[in-house]
C-alpha cells in the first residue's frame, strides 16, 4: 500500500470511528433518556394510594332502645351534662290502626256535563256532603241507603274527621275537598271508604268518551307505622361492667321520673356499606388497570433499553475493529515513512 494511499485509509478509519463514537453517544443518551422516563413511572406507581376495603365496623353503631308500652323508643342523642344528667333525644314509633293509607289508585269517568264523576258504576260523593244534618239522605248510594237516618248523621261527623285527618297528612294541613266511595267488602260484609283529591279528579285529563288518561291515586283508613321525635329530655343513665347503658330515667315530668330497661342493639347501614364496598371496588379496578397501563409502558421501555444496549455492543465491537485496522494502516505508514527517509538519507 503507497503513502497516499495508507494516509487516505488511515482517514477514512477516523472518520469512520469518529461516526461510531457520536453513533454510541446518541445510544448512551437516548438510553439515559428511556431511563429517566422508566424512573418517572415507577414514581407514579410508589405515589399511587392502594385502594382498602370498607370495614363493617364503620358503618356500624350501638342504638339504644326502649319501650313505652305499644311505643318503641329509638335513642338518637345522648349529651352529657355536668351535673351528671344527659340531654337524651330519641325516636318513639307505634303502629296507628286508623289512619289514611294509600290504596292503590283507579281510572276515574265522567259524564258529558263533567258534574258526575265514577269509578266502576259508583258516582263519587263530595267527603262531607250530601246527607243532611238531621241524617236526612234522597240519593241512590247503596252504602248510605243501607243506614239509618241516625247512623248516616253519625257518618256525617265521621267523615268530617276523614277530611281533617287527610289533609293534614297529604295536603299539609291545607283546606282540600275530597271525593269518596263505599265499597263492600263481601267476605266481611263491612264498607270501606275510598278517598281521591278532588282536584286531580275534577284537573285530570279526560278522553273524549270521559275517562281518565292516567290513573287517580286513591286513599283509604288502615293501619300504618308512625314515628315521633323527642328532643332534649334530661335523663340519668345506668351502666354495666363492659360500659353498656342498661337503664335510662326520664325526668319530662321532674315530678314522676320513669325508669326504662334500655336493649342493646348493633345496628349496620347495609346501604351506606354497599355503597362503600361499590366505590371501592370501583378504585380497585381503576387501580389496577393504572398498574397495568403503568407496567405495560416500563415493559416497552425495557425493551427499547435492550436494542438500545444491543447496539451499542455493536458499536463497540466495530470501534475495536475500526481502531484495529487503523493500528494495522498506522505501521504501514510508519514504514513507508522510515523506507521514504532512507532512501533519500
Amino acid at each position: 500500500m503507497g503513502m497516499a494511499a495508507s494516509q487516505a485509509r488511515f482517514l477514512g478509519l477516523t472518520a469512520r470511528k469518529t461516526n461510531v463514537e457520536y453513533e454510541g453517544q446518541q445510544v448512551n443518551q437516548q438510553r439515559t433518556t428511556l431511563a429517566n422516563q422508566s424512573a418517572n413511572y415507577y414514581n407514579q406507581l410508589l405515589g399511587m394510594t392502594v385502594p382498602v376495603p370498607p370495614s363493617t365496623a364503620d358503618y356500624t353503631k350501638t342504638v339504644y332502645t326502649f319501650k313505652d308500652g305499644n311505643l318503641q323508643n329509638s335513642v338518637t342523642s345522648l349529651i352529657a351534662q355536668a351535673d351528671g344528667t344527659y340531654l337524651v333525644s330519641y325516636v318513639s314509633s307505634w303502629t296507628n290502626d286508623f289512619t289514611p293509607v294509600s290504596a292503590g289508585s283507579a281510572i276515574v269517568t265522567r259524564n258529558d256535563a263533567n258534574t258526575e264523576h265514577y269509578v266502576g258504576a259508583t258516582e263519587l260523593r263530595v267527603l262531607g256532603t250530601g246527607i243532611g244534618a238531621d241524617g236526612a239522605y234522597t240519593g241512590d248510594d247503596e252504602y248510605l241507603n243501607s243506614l239509618s237516618a241516625e247512623q248516616r248523621e253519625k257518618l256525617l261527623k265521621e267523615e268530617e274527621e276523614y277530611i281533617e285527618m287527610l289533609n293534614n297528612k297529604y295536603c299539609g294541613g291545607k283546606d282540600e275537598d275530597w271525593y269518596v266511595r263505599y265499597v263492600l267488602n263481601t267476605s266481611t260484609e263491612t264498607w270501606t271508604p275510598m278517598f281521591y283529591r278532588k282536584d286531580q279528579v275534577d284537573n285530570a285529563i279526560y278522553s273524549e268518551e270521559g275517562t281518565s288518561q292516567s290513573n287517580i291515586n286513591a286513599y283509604t283508613i288502615g293501619s300504618a307505622q308512625e314515628t315521633e321525635e323527642i328532643k332534649g329530655v334530661t335523663a340519668r343513665l345506668e351502666k354495666d361492667t363492659t360500659g353498656r347503658y342498661t337503664n335510662i330515667t326520664l325526668y319530662a315530668d321532674t315530678d314522676h321520673p320513669v325508669t326504662y330497661a334500655l336493649t342493646t342493639n348493633t345496628l349496620t347501614d347495609q346501604d351506606a356499606y354497599d355503597d362503600a364496598m361499590n366505590q371501592y371496588e370501583y378504585d380497585k379496578h381503576q387501580y389496577d388497570q393504572s398498574i397495568q397501563e403503568i407496567n405495560a409502558k416500563i415493559e416497552i421501555i425495557q425493551a427499547q433499553d435492550k436494542n438500545l444496549e444491543l447496539r451499542l455492543k455493536q458499536l463497540d465491537t466495530e470501534q475495536d475493529a475500526i481502531q484495529t485496522e487503523m493500528d494495522a494502516v498506522q505501521k504501514v505508514i510508519e514504514k513507508n515513512t522510515e523506507s521514504t527517509f532512507k532512501t533519500f538519507g
